[in-house]
């Protein structure tokens, strides 16, 4: 299994792993080991062998990239694996080609189209064909909504078969309904990386406008600044304006004392973790309309869906929130569970990948 971070292999396959390994298999993942060893102690937990391989995900340098490309195929080679799994834009293009030369099955899974393929220039053309290279002999494409499917068909990256997973799903034995809070403070949260593409500065401008309005409310941010936002993030928490807690290792905490969460991403999700997990633990949500976020939520049902890049959406539908008596936020939160139960149930996924693993070996 390759993926780029610890949250990628074990935050949303690790139940995978663990069917894998009590049906017999011996699972070996890949992926850079962090900084106080994560991948090695995490993969002993699980009972599955660990390869660091560092990855830069942002990195363009030719050198770098082809020093990577050589590396997946060493150790691809020296295990010679009866299939490989991939996740993310680096993982499935240069894994799917070291796969294809060595005649390996691959079975790649489309975690969303990444800023290569979504912003287009020479770095949308270079991921293309990289893709088109990799995927041209999978066993299987995993993807997670339909968008990202008829953008490959476009974009005529041939591949023999695919199925439309829903997202990662979301454990729901781990997410359960949390009791909505009561009393008159309503808490708004965003949980996310820190980043333009995420809607934090989206988030921010509601925040300013509504604590203006709305004194009993809180806005509180999770997630580390992948980008420079720290002083604007320190000059609105010294306002008062937000509340920053940085990276969550217990997001359900938070999650137990939010009234709603809010993600206004344009990022091109496959379908959003957070969203997943927010509805699961009976939270209300309010996010973006466009794939790989609208599909987490059901519009005026269990959230609110909004326009790409406006703040004044968001802070109409935050509004429009509040307005709500608490009865109907409490039903919206329920509704998002139920909508989870019926659609997103991780064990969707891991039966897919059984079913499709069986046939490639």
């Amino acid at each position: 299994m390759l993926g780029n971070s610890h949250l990628v292999i074990f935050g949303f396959r690790g139940e995978l792993i663990e069917r894998l390994v009590r049906d017999g298999y011996e699972v070996i993942v890949a992926f850079p080991n962090g900084p106080f060893g994560e991948g090695e102690k995490t993969s002993k937990d699980y009972n599955c062998k660990f390869v660091e391989i560092p990855i830069n995900r942002r990195g363009k340098n030719p050198i770098q990239e082809l020093l990577l490309l050589r590396k997946y195929y060493k150790v691809i080679n020296d295990i010679l694996p009866d299939v490989v799994l991939s996740y993310t834009v680096k993982c499935d293009t240069y894994g799917g080609i070291v796969c294809s030369h060595l005649g390996i099955p691959f079975i790649p899974n489309i975690t969303g189209l990444g800023k290569g393929l979504a912003e287009g220039g020479l770095t949308r053309t270079i991921t293309t064909e990289l893709y088109k290279r990799a995927v041209k002999n999978a066993e299987c494409v995993f993807f997670q909504n339909e968008q990202d499917k008829k953008f490959f068909e476009l974009s005529k990256i041939n591949f023999s078969h695919s199925v439309i997973l829903p997202g990662s799903g979301v454990n729901l034995e781990k997410f359960i309904p949390l009791p909505y809070p009561l009393g008159e403070r309503i808490i708004f949260t965003y949980i996310a990386r820190v980043m333009k593409a995420k809607g934090i500065d989206q988030f921010l401008d509601a925040a300013k406008v509504i604590k203006d309005e709305f004194p009993n409310t809180q806005f509180h941010i999770c997630g580390y600044c992948e980008e420079d936002y720290r002083s604007i993030i320190n000059e609105a928490v010294d306002k008062g304006i937000v509340v920053y807690h940085g990276l969550v290792k217990n997001i359900v905490e938070i999650e137990q004392m939010s009234s709603c969460i809010v993600l206004p991403s344009f990022h091109p999700e496959g379908v959003s973790n957070v969203l997943l997990e927010a509805a699961a633990s009976a939270r209300p949500v309010i996010t973006t309309d466009r794939p790989g976020c609208r599909d987490a939520v059901d519009d005026g049902i269990s959230g609110f869906s909004i326009k790409e890049r406006s703040s004044e959406d968001l802070i109409d539908k935050i509004r429009k929130f509040i307005a709500l008596p608490i009865d109907k936020r409490i039903q919206m939160g329920l509704a998002g569970r139920k909508k989870m139960e019926r659609e997103f149930d991780r064990q969707i996924v891991v039966d897919a990948y059984l079913r499709e693993i069986e046939k490639a070996i």
